[in-house]
């Protein structure tokens, strides 16, 4: 299963042209011809980016909730509704709208981050303090690569007396 991974930082031209990692544009595989999908994200300065396929699926994850209605309405106006399905151009670029890109402040350069089935565009400064807010947070809660895994361990574990 790949997953998007790393930072990559890539100049934005005067047209809005940006070049989308090779490295993420190989994650999308096949679903690449479709290009790429974007919206504002609902809790940070940046955008959001996937696969059309992955905008499936979470169009289906949602007829299986039992949503509150604003809640389904809110996702439906603000992520559907506010996504836009940009095409790769022959050299991996995409155009961002102008909308798009003074949201998260985007001019000179953008930076992409890995968000496993996900990657957002940041403005690469907002990025920079952004990391350094949630290193800081990560220390001050003593979260660790090496605790994640022992606690995914422990939970997969069966308990005392029952078969595995």
């Amino acid at each position: 299963m790949a997953v998007f991974l790393s930072t990559y930082v890539n100049k934005v031209d005067k047209k809005g042209r940006v070049s989308v990692p090779a490295e993420f544009r190989r994650v999308l595989g096949s679903d690449s011809f479709q290009g790429v999908v974007v919206f504002r994200s609902l809790q940070h300065p940046a955008l959001e980016a996937c696969s059309a396929e992955h905008m499936e699926q979470l169009s289906e994850s949602l007829e299986t909730l039992d949503l509150p209605p604003d809640e389904f309405e809110m996702i439906e106006t603000t992520i559907f509704g506010g996504s836009v399905q940009l095409p790769f151009d022959s050299e991996g670029r995409i155009v961002l709208p102008s909308a798009l890109s003074e949201f998260a402040g985007i001019v000179e350069e953008a930076a992409f981050v890995g968000r496993r089935k996900t990657f957002q565009i940041w403005q690469p400064a907002t990025l920079d303090a952004y990391n350094n807010q949630m290193r800081e947070k990560a220390r001050s809660k003593d979260i660790s690569l090496s605790k994640i895994i022992a606690k995914a361990s422990a939970l997969k574990a069966p308990a005392k007396g029952e078969a595995p």
